[in-house]
């Protein structure tokens, strides 16, 4: 099957040999795992960056099934932040191919399982400048705690529990043990 490439850019012109570099290099992940389905590459040029050597950016995240792979690397030239990106992106394909993989979930989408939040527009709400959706797989917290390696989020890992089909964040604690957010709707 092949992967499935969506390429955007923010403050960099995506050139016909840019767009072809970045489609050979993700449709090698074929190779790696059979069962991906579709890649985001998010390419930038950041002009606010504290060195000149970090302005070249380049994100790519790769979904499939049960797997979710996100890697972000930051350069002087955007050709070499790819090639660091997709070899963070290989390094995690190949560990993620080792694990076995368990059967997860009921089977309900995370939208049947999400509980809308509700919006008080007379309240003075701050800006928000960057959203980000994705989906959610049912999953248990051992799981997480490896999809939360696999994509090297450092900080905190939002999921969908499979055993309380409730959305939890699991996050990273100073002394390195995990703690895990179980909301409740008020």
């Amino acid at each position: 099957m092949a992967v499935k490439v969506d390429i955007s850019t923010h403050n960099l012109e995506l050139t016909d040999r840019l767009q072809d570099y970045v489609t050979k290099k993700v449709s090698k992940l074929d190779r790696y795992l059979d069962q991906l389905e579709d890649a985001k590459v998010d390419l930038s040029y950041v002009k606010s960056a504290r060195s000149a050597e970090d302005r070249q950016v380049a994100q790519i995240t790769v979904r499939g099934r049960g797997a979710m792979l996100r890697a972000e690397e930051r350069t002087d030239d955007i050709y070499s932040a790819i090639d660091n990106a997709m070899e963070k992106i290989s390094r995690q394909a190949e560990r993620y191919k080792g694990r076995s993989r368990r059967g997860r979930g009921d089977g309900r989408p995370a939208s049947a399982a999400a509980v809308a939040p509700s919006t008080d527009e007379s309240e003075a709400a701050p800006m928000v400048v960057r959203r980000k959706k994705f989906r959610l797989t049912p999953m248990d917290e051992l799981e997480a705690i490896e999809q939360m390696g696999l994509i090297s989020h450092e900080d905190f890992f939002v999921f969908l529990n499979a055993s309380t089909n409730q959305i939890n964040v699991l996050y990273r604690r100073r002394d390195g043990t995990y703690g895990l957010i179980e909301p409740e709707v008020a």
